[in-house]
């Protein structure tokens, strides 16, 4: 243990560098490239996630292709916009935030015997926080291409394919290709396992699936069996 303490650093010394590099020295600064990283990659995989898996629901209570495609991009077009939505609210909440504690900070007496210089020091650390956010409107429009981007390649995959099984299967093989790609870039630009990422990521967007594809199925087993009931 010795050894190893004085001879190298350790996996959470090694860890806590990477995080705290200096942009200035020419490091990685991890914890900088996550801001933008956490709407393009996550934006991009809900996107894939979201409307491959309403593709496969519609596809097990109908084998048509054009039933599929429509609500493939239905979901495109919406998941696009409410995450437009939800990012430019956040990104708007945080500066709101931000402004009225500031606010409230400068309506607050003093005491005379109250050092001002720590006041002076949380207005820059303020002022920082504030600058370093994304505009409203390019975060929105940001999140919203991610998702679109990340939505298309399930629906370009199975639009054109007449086959239901083949349909399915592209579809399915597509997504796991993009989850793995989406989950291994994601960890490795965060300074994050490659391997783990990805796997996280496939298993989520698998079962996301696999539940869609069996709620529908199974309602449309119950929808089937009233329809022969009424007739």
């Amino acid at each position: 243990m010795a050894g190893r303490t004085n001879g190298g650093s350790t996996e959470e010394e090694n860890r806590e560098k990477k995080m705290n590099a200096d942009p200035e020295k020419g490091e990685v600064d991890y914890l900088a490239r996550a801001n933008w990283l956490r709407a393009a990659v996550l934006g991009a995989n809900d996107g894939l996630v979201s409307v491959a898996s309403l593709m496969v629901g519609v596809g097990a209570v109908s084998q048509g292709a054009k039933a599929m495609a429509v609500s493939g991009l239905a979901g495109l077009v919406a998941g696009a916009c409410s995450m437009a939505i939800g990012e430019f609210v956040s990104v708007y909440t945080q500066y709101d935030i931000m402004r009225a504690h500031k606010s409230r900070r400068s309506v607050l007496p003093t005491s005379q015997e109250e050092d001002p210089q720590p006041d002076k020091e949380a207005d820059q650390e303020e002022e920082e926080d504030e600058e370093g956010l994304p505009s409203p409107l390019q975060a929105a429009g940001a999140s919203a291409l991610a998702f679109a981007l990340g939505g298309l390649l399930p629906l370009l995959a199975g639009a054109f394919i007449r086959a239901w099984a083949a349909r399915v299967g592209v579809v399915c093989a597509v997504t796991t290709l993009g989850l793995l790609g989406f989950g291994g870039a994601g960890g490795f630009l965060g300074g994050a396992s490659p391997s783990k990422s990805a796997l996280r990521v496939l298993f989520g967007g698998w079962l996301a699936m696999v539940v869609t594809y069996g709620i529908l199925k199974l309602f449309g087993h119950f929808f089937q069996m009233e329809i022969s009931a009424a007739a």
